[in-house]
């Protein structure tokens, strides 16, 4: 299918392309061209049109311009601290530099506002499609098109604050953007979503790789928590977990099923993450695939959960040791020593085959180190190249050993996080005892200490996510939703963290859209 990208770069993009256009040009019939007027006509257009759409927000992830981008996501919280930096990321642990021309928060503006105008676009044009057009399949389009505008709503809102709302295409020069209160915004997302829910196809129908109604009710139910409304996030919950559609992973399965490991380790090895390969967890997971034009990206989370531990003598790069990282972010002391208690070192995701802890000398030409634990380094950088880290995205691909493409699908949500958000919305219910036997699931699961109601505030809510999900939830989010980052970064993580405060747990609004936007004002967030 051929890759078609609507829109171009950022809020303002469409009028910075315009603008430079003459007139001419503007008015040029385009019958033979490939413009949305000519393609979003029949399925195969709209199809065209959603995988350009889909290339977009893999692109949240996936970028390898600014190597280090994705830490901002990781380092400045209370999971994860600097290793070796490319520096986009260090304004996001050391606060004092974060400001209004920040690569990263104009990064991730500019590719919310590309999904938002791509989606924009779709849905714009199954409501003029023709009417030979099948109505269920423009209201299925659509509905796939507004989930992704709701997720990147969703993302602006919880990053950003106020932002501007733009519902349709932006075809002609606008520089009049103003911020849209961010309860608008959640009226306007919520709508998206409730739309969308009861016209997108059950996971069991949807083709693989494609936007199912269990995503859409796992972000509406995240929402929901967002706007303070735990009663109807656990509604939505309930309704996404009882469905029977998703079953959480409790045998091993797949590719490596003869092989050392455990099954929660299993849904994070190529060839067992889809759901048509027996993950049956999984409910949105944006897939990538080597050999298949388009497929592969040149994403950065293997080299940025993975040490450099090659550099090590007597340590070779090996598929078994996660292939080669960079160690751009290590995990923080609190999640290496203090997140499983002794007293619960049974727990599955703190197993070896999830959390590698030991490392062994794997080069046979060291042959007094050989296969002997690497201990007891002098004069060696061991926050780099020998440190604790999550396998979640090991990767080896023995055609490029160099360790820079990335073939593997990114989990964006699996039904182990629903139980979370569940748990959160029972919890600032004061249903205390609901709330441990949905954590409770999950610690089942991973053959962990069983909880009680007594146990469950939000404090302990957030630690079991960072069990569950480090390494998959973008942990800035969750914790400027919850609004812990100060709290629990300066707290848990505090000294590998400089001048972070309330007013910095906002980005900054980009100062290139400010200027840009001549005819009205884009204020900017306080303290930048």
């Amino acid at each position: 299918m051929k890759r078609f990208t609507l829109a171009c770069v950022g809020l303002l993009g469409a009028a910075q392309l315009l603008s430079s256009c003459e007139k001419e040009y503007l008015d040029e019939d385009p019958p033979s061209l490939y413009t949305p007027q000519t393609v979003l006509v029949d399925s195969l257009g709209f199809e065209a049109a959603m995988a350009g759409l889909q290339s977009v927000v893999r692109e949240q992830y996936t970028s390898d311009g600014p190597q280090g981008l994705l830490g901002i996501m990781q380092e400045g919280t209370d999971v994860a601290i600097p290793g070796q930096v490319q520096g986009v990321e260090v304004p996001y642990y050391n606060y004092t530099l974060l400001n209004s021309q920040d690569q990263g928060a104009g990064y991730y503006w500019n590719w919310a506002y590309r999904t938002i105008n791509n989606a924009n676009q779709i849905i714009a044009g199954a409501e003029a499609a023709p009417a030979s057009l099948r109505q269920g399949y423009k209201n299925r389009i659509s509905a796939e098109a507004r989930f992704f505008r709701a997720y990147a709503y969703d993302f602006l809102t919880t990053l950003y604050g106020d932002v501007p709302l733009v519902d349709e295409p932006v075809t002609s020069p606008r520089t009049d953007f103003t911020r849209t209160p961010v309860a608008e915004v959640n009226d306007f997302i919520v709508n998206d979503l409730t739309t969308a829910i009861p016209n997108m196809f059950d996971a069991n129908k949807a083709a693989s790789g494609r936007i199912a109604r269990g995503a859409a009710q796992h972000l509406l139910g995240q929402v929901y928590l967002r706007m303070n409304k735990p009663a109807d996030a656990e509604k939505v919950l309930q309704t996404l977990i009882s469905s029977g559609t998703y079953k959480l992973i409790t045998a091993r399965y797949g590719v490596r099923t003869n092989q050392p490991g455990d099954y929660f380790s299993d849904m994070f090895i190529i060839g067992n993450q889809r759901r048509n390969q027996g993950n049956t967890e999984i409910i949105w997971g944006i897939e990538q695939q080597l050999n298949v034009p388009g497929a592969q990206t040149n994403a950065q989370q293997r080299r940025m959960w993975v040490p450099a531990y090659y550099n090590i003598k007597g340590m070779l790069i090996a598929d078994s040791l996660g292939g080669r990282g960079i160690g751009r972010m290590r995990l923080s002391n609190w999640v290496d020593y203090r997140l499983y208690p002794k007293d619960e070192s049974a727990d599955m995701r703190n197993s070896k085959y999830n959390l590698k802890r030991r490392f062994y000398y794997n080069d046979p030409a060291q042959a007094a180190l050989y296969r002997q634990r690497v201990t007891g380094l002098r004069g060696t950088d061991t926050i780099f190249f020998i440190t604790p880290y999550t396998t979640k995205w090991n990767q080896y691909n023995p055609a490029d050993p160099f360790g820079y493409g990335t073939i593997k699908d990114l989990p964006m949500m699996r039904l182990g996080e629903s139980y979370l958000l569940l748990a959160e919305a029972q919890m600032k219910q004061g249903n205390t005892a609901g709330a441990a036997t949905s954590i409770n699931v999950l610690r089942t699961r991973a053959k962990a200490a069983q909880v009680t109601a007594s146990q469950m505030d939000l404090n302990f809510i957030l630690d079991e996510r960072a069990r569950e999900l480090i390494g998959e939830e973008q942990r800035r989010i969750t914790l400027v939703r919850t609004g812990t980052l100060v709290e629990r970064t300066l707290r848990l993580n505090g000294a590998s963290v400089t001048g972070l405060t309330a007013q910095k747990a906002l980005m900054p609004i980009p100062q290139s859209e400010i200027d840009r936007n001549t005819s009205a004002t884009l204020t900017q967030n306080p303290g930048y």
